[in-house]
């Protein structure tokens, strides 16, 4: 027999619990077991007046970024819509059903302000990295730094082997001196590895093909 949707009165009360609709293996389950925000607030007490009305949790909008650089959400102003909408977003932030979310403008004073004065993202980051030693889930013996690639404005068709050097490019004395500061290993880019084309364009940049594709000139930045 086909059912059918009654759409009587409302209930009076209901019982509904956050913990229940969030699934055992979500990815938020598995991060807030490790999440310890504790000591956050007094990282953060100096930066805080003593008087007036009561803040919005630095705790709270630590996890909401947290919830922000898990999922990919980059813009803070959606970001408080994703956590005002999302069941699971909201049991990770602690809000419940009926907590506040702090407006996305709340995010900006607090990180271009007390947060970026106090350092305090560094230090959450430091106690992350505490905690997955004590776990066992790194051995601290090493680390990688991933670089990012900006294209060279340098035609890759003009590219001279590698393997004639700088010789070939200019006989120009101001070449030769800008080209003997870039091989300076106390500019830390000098390599012993002979590039397989130069620009003569610009000398600096070193021919790639990281991305599988067509091959082209490049610079490699990393974070500092």
């Amino acid at each position: 027999m086909m059912g059918e949707r009654l759409t009587g009165q409302e209930a009076l009360f209901y019982g509904f619990s956050l913990e229940q609709h969030v699934p055992d293996d979500h990815l938020l389950r598995s991060i807030d077991r490790f999440v310890a925000l504790s000591d956050v607030r007094e990282h953060l007490r100096d930066y805080y007046s003593s008087t007036g009305r009561p803040s919005v949790d630095p705790e709270l909008m630590i996890r909401m970024l947290i919830v922000g650089y898990c999922f990919g959400i980059r813009s803070e102003c959606r970001l408080c819509e994703e956590v005002h909408l999302n069941l699971a977003y909201r049991w990770f932030c602690r809000l419940g059903l009926e907590g506040e979310v702090p407006n996305h403008s709340t995010f900006s004073k607090n990180r271009h302000g007390r947060f970026r004065d106090s350092d305090v993202l560094r230090h959450v980051f430091e106690e992350t990295v505490r905690r997955c030693l004590e776990e066992g889930f790194i051995g601290g013996e090493g680390f990688a730094v991933d670089a990012s690639l900006i294209k060279a404005d340098a035609n890759r068709q003009r590219g001279v082997p590698g393997t004639e050097g700088h010789a070939s490019l200019s006989p120009s004395r101001a070449v030769r001196e800008y080209i003997e500061v870039l091989d300076d290993a106390a500019f830390g880019s000098a390599t012993k590895v002979t590039p397989k084309f130069l620009s003569p364009a610009d000398p600096a940049a070193r021919w790639t093909a990281a991305y599988g594709g067509q091959a082209f000139f490049a610079y490699s930045t990393k974070p500092h």
